[in-house]
């Protein structure tokens, strides 16, 4: 068994609470189902989110759909003039038999634009 990353992001629509739990339990679940993982594979997750969000820790949406064992930090994107507003990105360490290739990076709606040479 190795160990990989697989990467995903989502442009959130506002900075709500309630929208970032929805929008990153989402985005984790794409990345679960699309990966064939289940959360026992999950080595840890980081995320990272613009700085003009505010409303919660990404990681909490996590913890809402189930993944409660699974070590998560939260950090700061970098403030770059012109980049995405409102983007949470995650970069998830997973056990799996996979090749490095076959590995499904998923990037939901609007974030596609941001790595158009993985986004699945």
């Amino acid at each position: 068994m190795a160990v990989r990353a697989v990467r995903g992001a989502v442009q959130l629509e506002r900075d709500e609470a309630g929208h970032m739990d929805e929008q990153v339990g989402a985005l984790l679940t794409a990345v679960l189902e699309r990966n064939g993982l289940t959360a026992d594979d999950l080595i840890s997750i980081w995320f990272t989110a613009t700085p003009d969000l505010h409303s919660d820790f990404p990681a909490a949406a996590a913890r809402k759909i189930g993944i409660v064992d699974v070590p998560l930090i939260c950090a700061q994107e970098l403030d770059i003039e012109g980049a995405m507003p409102r983007v949470v990105r995650l970069l998830a360490h997973i056990e799996s038999d996979r090749h490095r290739s076959e590995i499904n990076h998923v990037y939901l709606g609007a974030a596609a634009a941001l790595r158009k040479d993985i986004a699945q």
